[in-house]
């Protein structure tokens, strides 16, 4: 008895549950359809709707005509919101009857500069960005690309994915990804540097002066881009051009010791002793104990005896 009793409860619970989840249900019939500004059917976006009575709601997507439908649908109140990577969001609400055909909701969405991150592909974005931190590229890699297929406005994310092959030491195809953004954003400084380090780190060191070579100088804010930069230039001893990238980083960052230490050195291979001995001195004042400053101390007996 106690069993059967048990049963019924469970079958009751479940079938309360159901009630619940489909609160949104009546005889009612909705239809949109949803395009640019220049009246152009939008595919793919994304249609949130919410019964306002029956407190519950489902989803659905417009298709290659920008249309979407709701069947059987309870009569009322009702939000939508429209979705789609690359347009503004928009949020409307509308009154549904049951007992007559309704108007079809026209939707008109804004496409907007830049990339509009929604809370679910933010929330991808994360996960893969956190397999990446785990050191899990492969699995990162295929993530970010299911993210690219399904949101092709989204293709900075292609640079993701040529970071996860970078780290696999597969420059080819780091490349190729790191280009799909360039192909988009030709004057984007940060994925030339990127292409350009794909370069380097195949020896192919004239194809990566070439690429830094096109990178605009005044676009370049970060110490450590600059410094990689001047880098790349010094060890292929254009020692003016590396000495350029070398004292921007420490103009933009004053105690940033690796820029002043290679100042220092980039002046002795230039022959210009007495900035060697300006860049090292200034040096000292902010590291006076590591190892790396008893070299320059070195350094500055050897020049100031010359």
């Amino acid at each position: 008895m106690k069993k059967n009793s048990l049963i019924i409860l469970l079958v009751l619970a479940f079938t309360a549950a159901s009630v619940f989840a489909q609160s949104y249900r009546g005889q009612g019939r909705m239809t949109g359809v949803v395009t640019d500004q220049n009246g152009k059917p939008i595919e793919g976006v994304k249609v949130t709707l919410f019964s306002v009575k029956g407190a519950a709601g489902f989803e659905v997507t417009t298709d290659a005509k920008g249309e979407w439908k709701a069947m059987y649908i309870r009569g009322g109140g009702w939000n939508l919101d429209f979705e789609k990577t690359g347009y503004a969001p928009r949020k409307i609400s509308t009154t549904i009857e049951e007992s007559f055909k309704n108007p079809v909701v026209e939707t008109r969405l804004e496409k907007v500069e830049g990339l509009i991150i929604s809370d679910e592909l933010k929330a991808a974005l994360k996960l893969g960005n956190q397999l990446f931190a785990e050191k899990k590229y492969e699995e990162a890699i295929a993530r970010f690309a299911d993210l690219v297929a399904k949101n092709p406005e989204a293709y900075v994310i292609n640079k993701n994915i040529g970071n996860c092959y970078f780290e696999l030491q597969q420059y080819e195809k780091a490349e190729a990804s790191y280009r799909k953004v360039l192909d988009k954003e030709p004057a984007n400084a940060e994925i030339m540097l990127l292409i350009g380090n794909c370069y380097a780190n195949r020896g192919e060191n004239e194809q990566a002066m070439e690429v830094y070579g096109k990178i605009e100088f005044e676009k370049l804010t970060d110490p450590n881009v600059l410094f990689n930069i001047g880098t790349a230039f010094y060890r292929q001893s254009k020692f003016e051009k590396a000495l350029k990238y070398y004292r921007r980083s420490v103009e933009l960052k004053s105690d940033f010791l690796d820029g002043l230490y290679q100042v220092g050195l980039t002046y002795i291979s230039l022959q210009n002793n007495s900035e060697a001995v300006r860049a090292f001195e200034q040096y000292l004042k902010l590291d006076a104990d590591s190892p790396k400053a008893a070299q320059v101390r070195g350094f500055l007996d050897y020049l100031k005896k010359k």
